[in-house]
């Protein structure tokens, strides 16, 4: 069952993190030329483990409050309200 929700997990924020605007901006360090590529590495890793954990802690805290259930009619009608605007705006 571990194993399961790694998975789940991995490849949900894979897919969404590939294309959005922080791999954008660590291209774009990574092309400059006087940058070490593994420190552009290091701190882009760090920086999106820090934000995964507090999106965990966060997450963690509200669960508290708030019913799972909750929590994924929330986020997906989140989801389908910025797709829907996303679609329209041009």
């Amino acid at each position: 069952m571990h194993w399961r929700a790694f998975l789940t997990v991995f490849t949900t924020v894979f897919l969404a993190e590939i294309g959005d605007k922080t791999q954008l901006a660590t291209m774009l360090f990574a092309a400059d030329k006087e940058v070490s590529r593994p420190m552009v590495f290091l701190a882009s890793a760090a920086a999106l483990v820090l934000a995964a954990g507090l999106g965990v802690l966060v997450g963690a805290q509200i669960e508290r409050f708030v019913s799972p259930k909750t929590l994924k009619l929330v986020a997906g009608l989140g989801f389908i309200a910025i797709g829907g605007w996303t679609l329209l705006s041009r």
